[in-house]
């Protein structure tokens, strides 16, 4: 019998023979790990109904084409796709599209991308108070549904959809010039609503004066003054489509058009579309607009309108940190960071990023509000950090309003208001006022 010594290494096993080598281990070291040599058996059964049940929860169909369809969207931009397959294209581009190559359109929407946030932890953040104030009302997050002009176009409910969404979730609501509905109708939709009104001032005082007492008789509390439009934007997709004013309908446009036969019903059997609250001004539709237009606003309209006034004064359409704190200085409330989502003059900064500037020209006790681009709540929570009170939303509500009409126009507001308040729990915060300015910041 061979013999060792303590030292010696054993001889590797021979090919073939299946034995283990046994593993040395200097004295004071962990022993080498060693693979079992079958495999661990494991125990099955099979599995218990109740247990499968669990598993298994099926959805019961859902028979309401436009419930069905809202229910799958968590997201605006679900809304805008289903938008896309409800509506005529010329329409949809009519809400989609911007001006020229639409450049500060995308820059709006990439500001946002751009930010990242900076979360605090161990904060409780069990249910958080989204509200915030507003010009004096308490809102239910910060969100004001701005002004958009032939809104019945989208969906025969329109303004009225809109407005009634708002007074609901108790958020206010902005109706335009340009609007397919009347201040009296809005009012009567939605008695109980924090109802503004956006003005478009004209070259004819008396009309001016008309809308105005037409407004404070309504019990609109606010106006907001849009001044970026001196002339129309370059929109070359409602060029192309004919959706002009006047209308010029090309015949791809009119026979996409026809591809939707329930929007088509809706438009034929439902009062005509036009600018309600000027259908009784003599002239054509060129005509209202080529006043609605006005080249030659200034400072003095400005000034005429907040003696006109008594309430709440927005100016709406502003990016320029100067024109912010003249405006403010001439005795208006406040300001809306606005480049009319990239539907006016294109290659302008995107509002995110001009605000912090503006917030700083107009000091802390101006009333701040930005539109264009907002699509997602932690837009809104990055706006309120860098300087804003409230953010205003058009195209959000919008492709709700053409995915499902009244219904769309809500499921928009539950996303962005779920959305809103993720973000703010996740960020550490209880509330909206404890946003500040320390919690984003913006990548490069």
């Amino acid at each position: 019998m061979t013999t060792m010594s303590p030292n010696t290494t054993p001889a590797a096993p021979k090919a073939g023979t299946g034995a283990r080598p046994e593993v040395s281990h200097k004295p004071g070291s962990a022993p080498a790990v060693q693979a079992p040599d079958a495999r661990v058996a494991v125990r099955r059964q099979l599995p218990k109904i109740s247990e499968v049940r669990e598993l298994l929860q099926f959805r019961a169909p859902v028979l309401d084409p436009v419930r069905r369809r809202l229910e799958g969207a968590l997201t605006i931009g679900d809304l805008r796709k289903i938008g896309r397959r409800t509506t005529p294209r010329a329409v949809f581009d009519y809400v989609d599209g911007a001006a020229e190559f639409e450049i500060t359109a995308q820059r709006n929407l990439a500001a946002f991308r751009d930010v990242e946030f900076v979360p605090e932890t161990l904060n409780s953040v069990a249910e958080p108070d989204l509200s915030t104030e507003l010009f004096g009302e308490r809102i239910a997050f910060p969100l004001v549904f701005a002004p958009t002009g032939y809104t019945r176009m989208m969906h025969h409910e329109g303004e009225a959809a809109v407005a009634r969404v708002a007074e609901r979730s108790n958020l206010p609501y902005s109706l335009s010039t340009v609007g397919t509905t009347t201040i009296e109708e809005v009012r009567d939709a939605a008695p109980n609503g924090q109802n503004w009104f956006q003005l478009y001032l004209t070259n004819n005082e008396a009309l001016n004066e008309e809308m105005v007492g037409r407004a404070l008789d309504a019990g609109c509390k606010t106006v907001i003054l849009t001044v970026d439009t001196a002339v129309a934007g370059g929109r070359h997709k409602d060029t192309r489509n004919g959706l002009t004013i006047p209308p010029s309908l090309t015949v791809k446009t009119f026979l996409d058009m026809s591809r939707f036969p329930y929007w088509w019903f809706n438009k034929l059997t439902t009062a005509p579309i036009n600018f309600a609250l000027l259908r009784d001004y003599p002239g054509t539709s060129a005509d209202v607009a080529a006043m609605l237009f006005d080249p030659g606003l200034n400072y003095e309209d400005l000034e005429w309108l907040r003696k006109a006034w008594p309430h709440n004064l927005l100016v709406k359409g502003i990016t320029n940190p100067q024109d912010a704190a003249r405006v403010v200085e001439l005795g208006a409330d406040g300001v809306v960071v606005s480049n009319h989502g990239g539907r006016q003059l294109d290659r302008t900064p995107a509002t995110l990023d001009v605000l912090p500037a503006v917030r700083e020209a107009v000091g802390s006790d101006a009333t701040l509000l930005l539109d264009s681009g907002v699509r997602n709540g932690q837009d809104i929570v990055a706006a309120i950090a860098r300087g804003a009170d409230a953010v205003m939303i058009g195209r959000a509500y919008l492709y709700g309003l053409m995915a499902g009409g009244e219904r769309g126009v809500q499921r928009a507001v539950e996303i962005l208001q779920t959305e809103y308040r993720r973000a703010l729990q996740l960020l550490g915060l209880k509330e909206t006022s404890q946003i500040a300015s320390r919690h984003v910041r913006t990548r490069g």
